[in-house]
C-alpha cells in the first residue's frame, strides 16, 4: 500500500517509499493540510463522496456534458487494462531491436531546420516512426508523416511502410492510413482514454518499450497506487486526492502558479505534468499555472503566488539547501520523493486522479478543451490565405533595433523597440506569469539563453515564468493561455528560417506552417483579451537572444 502522511508542513509520500532517505525538514510552516482553503477543500470532495463516486465512474461529478465526460474515464482503468498487453509490447520492442532498427523517431516540431536536422542525422533503412495521434488527424502528426515518408520512398529502402508504427483511437483516420499504406503495425487505443491521460496507455507504452524500459515494472508501479488510491481509504488519507486538494486548495488561496523541482532523471516527467494541470484545469477563468524547469532562486525572487512541488530521487539531495530556504520563507512546499525512475509508473496515475480531484473542487470539467479549436480554426484559416495569395498576413512593425522587431498590433507606434518591449513587460503584476513562446529552432544553445532570459525577467519582476517552443505547447498549455485566469503577458519569439522544407500534398512548407501557428496563436491570444507581443529575431538566433536579454537587462527594474 502507499499512503501518505504530513509533516511539518510538506506532503510527504511514504510507505512504498519507506527506505527513502531525505530528512524531514526542520523548518515548520503552517501546515499545507490545516490551511483553510486547503481543509475547505477537503471538506468539499469528501462530502461529494468524490472517491465512491468516481470509481463507479460518476460524470456528474464535474460541470460538463455528462456522456462525453462518462466517456473520458477510461484512464481510471488503464493500468490494469495495459497489463494484459504487456507481452504484445514486449514482443513488439524485441522485434524491432532483432531486426536491428536503430532509430526510433518521436518529433514535435514544424520548425524545418529541425524537421531538416532530423532527416540528415537518420539511417532511413534503420529508422522506425511512430505516428502518434488520438484524433487520427492532427495536423503536425499527419505533415510530419507526409515528409519522413516520402523521403522513406524516395530511398532505395524496400516496403516503405513498415517503417512506420499508428498510434491512434479505432476508426480514426490515421487508423484508415494505416492500413491502405501498409504500416508495420498499429496499436488502437481505447478511446475512452483522453490524450492527455494516455502516459499509461499505448501512447506511452510503446515508446517505452522501445527505449528499452521495462513496461511491466512501470505498470506494477502504477498499478500499486491504483490500489493504494481505491474508495477503501477517505479522501484525506488517498495520496492523489490530498495532493489534488491541496493545488486546488492552494490555487484559491492565490498560490496557483504550481512551480515544479524534479530530479535530472525525472526532467521529462515535468512537460507531462504541464499539459495535464494546464489543459485539464486551465478554463472558464479558473486553473493553476504549471512552471516547469524555471532555475531555483532565492526566496527573495519569488511572489505569494507560488507552491513547490519537488518530485525527487532517493539520495538527490541537490534542491534540499533552496526547498528548506523557501519553506522558511512561507512558501509551501510539497515533496514527493521517489526510490527508483520507474516509479513514475505511479506519479502518472497519481496526477491523473490528482487533476480529476482538483478539477471537481475548482468548479471545471478536466476532460475537455472549449478554447482549443479557436486557434485551430486560425491556423487553418491562415493556411488557406496561403494558398490562394501565397502570402501570410502579418502585424505591423512597431520598432525595430539591433536585430530586433517589435509586434504589438494596437495600431500606436513605440518610440523604440527598448521603450515598447520594457513597457509591455512592466504590466506584470504581482500574480502574473510571462510566457515565453518560442517560434524558433530547438537547440541547446538557444535553450540555454531563454532560460537566461526567462530567469532575468523572474529576478526581477518576481513574477513566474514559463518557456515552451511552438508549436508543441500548443497541444499542451494553450487551453490555459486562452481559458484560465487572465493573469498572464505573452512573448512571442519568432526568427528568419534560412531554407523551407516542403511537406508534400499541402501545397506549402514547414516555415510557412510555422508562420501559420505562430500568427494564429498571437491573433488568438489578443481576440481573448490577452496581454502579447511578439518579437521577430533577424539573424542568427543566439546573437538575436543575446541581445535581446541585454535590452531586458538594461530596461527592466528590480522590484
Amino acid at each position: 500500500m502507499v499512503a501518505e502522511q504530513y509533516a511539518d508542513g510538506v506532503i510527504r509520500t511514504d510507505a512504498d517509499y519507506a527506505a527513502t532517505t531525505v530528512p524531514p525538514s526542520p523548518r515548520s510552516v503552517d501546515q499545507i493540510d490545516k490551511l483553510p482553503a486547503v481543509q475547505e477543500t477537503m471538506d468539499t470532495l469528501e462530502a461529494q463522496d468524490f472517491l465512491d463516486r468516481l470509481w463507479v465512474k460518476d460524470a456528474t461529478l464535474w460541470k460538463g456534458e455528462v456522456p462525453s465526460i462518462r466517456h473520458r474515464l477510461g484512464w481510471l482503468t488503464s493500468p490494469t487494462i495495459m497489463r494484459g498487453h504487456i507481452e504484445d509490447i514486449k514482443s513488439f520492442a524485441d522485434e524491432i531491436r532483432r531486426l536491428q532498427f536503430t532509430h526510433v523517431v518521436v518529433l514535435d516540431s514544424t520548425d524545418p531546420a529541425a524537421v531538416k536536422q532530423t532527416l540528415d542525422r537518420l539511417a532511413l533503412a534503420r529508422t522506425l516512426f511512430i505516428v502518434a495521434s488520438k484524433s487520427g488527424d492532427t495536423p503536425e502528426a499527419l505533415a510530419l508523416y507526409e515528409y519522413f515518408r516520402a523521403q522513406i520512398e524516395a530511398s532505395s529502402v524496400p516496403r516503405s511502410g513498415i517503417h512506420f508504427v499508428a498510434i491512434t483511437d479505432p476508426g480514426r483516420p490515421l487508423d484508415k492510413i494505416a492500413a491502405e499504406t501498409g504500416f508495420r503495425r498499429t496499436f488502437l487505443n481505447p478511446a475512452s482514454i483522453g490524450a492527455r491521460f494516455s502516459a499509461l496507455s499505448f501512447f506511452g507504452l510503446v515508446p517505452a518499450a522501445l527505449m528499452g524500459i521495462d513496461v511491466k515494472s512501470l505498470l506494477e508501479r502504477a498499478h500499486a497506487m491504483v490500489e493504494a488510491c481505491g474508495n477503501t481509504v477517505s479522501a484525506r488519507d488517498n495520496a492523489a486526492v490530498r495532493l489534488g486538494g491541496a493545488l486546488a486548495g492552494l490555487a484559491k488561496a492565490g498560490r496557483d502558479k504550481v512551480t515544479l523541482v524534479l530530479s535530472r532523471k525525472l526532467h521529462g516527467l515535468g512537460p507531462w505534468i504541464e499539459q495535464l494541470l494546464a489543459e485539464s484545469l486551465g478554463k472558464n477563468g479558473r486553473g493553476v499555472v504549471p512552471v516547469d524547469d524555471e532555475p531555483l532562486g532565492s526566496p527573495v525572487v519569488y511572489g505569494e503566488d507560488r507552491v513547490f512541488v519537488a518530485i525527487t530521487l532517493d539520495g538527490d539531495d541537490l534542491a534540499e539547501p533552496y526547498l528548506d530556504a523557501l519553506e522558511e520563507a512561507g512558501h509551501p512546499v510539497i515533496r514527493i520523493p521517489i526510490q527508483d525512475p520507474l516509479e513514475i509508473g505511479a506519479e502518472f496515475f497519481r496526477w491523473e486522479l490528482a487533476t480529476a480531484a482538483a478539477g471537481v473542487a475548482l468548479g471545471v470539467n478536466p476532460f475537455d478543451e472549449p478554447d482549443g479549436a479557436r486557434v485551430r480554426e486560425n491556423i487553418s484559416a491562415l493556411l488557406a490565405t496561403w494558398r490562394k495569395t501565397r502570402r501570410l498576413p502579418e502585424w505591423p512593425v512597431d520598432a525595430e533595433e539591433n536585430g530586433l522587431v517589435l509586434m504589438t498590433n494596437r495600431g500606436t507606434k513605440s518610440p523604440s523597440l527598448s521603450a515598447g518591449l520594457v513597457g509591455f513587460l512592466g504590466q506584470a503584476r504581482p500574480g502574473d506569469y510571462i510566457a515565453i513562446q518560442a517560434y524558433l529552432t530547438p537547440t541547446a544553445d538557444t535553450w540555454s539563453r531563454l532560460q537566461e532570459l526567462r530567469t532575468v525577467l523572474r529576478d526581477r519582476l518576481k513574477v513566474a515564468t514559463t518557456v515552451a517552443y511552438g508549436p508543441r505547447y500548443l497541444h499542451a498549455t494553450s487551453q490555459l493561455h486562452m481559458g484560465g485566469p487572465p493573469n498572464g503577458l505573452f512573448l512571442q519569439l519568432t526568427g528568419d528560417d534560412k531554407e523551407d522544407v516542403l511537406i508534400p500534398g499541402a501545397g506549402y512548407g514547414f516555415a510557412t506552417f510555422k508562420a501559420a501557428q505562430a500568427l494564429g496563436d498571437l491573433q488568438t491570444l489578443q481576440d481573448a483579451g490577452r496581454r502579447v507581443v511578439r518579437v521577430h529575431l533577424t539573424g542568427k538566433q543566439p546573437q538575436a537572444l543575446e541581445q535581446l536579454i541585454q535590452v531586458v537587462q538594461r530596461g527592466v527594474r528590480r522590484r
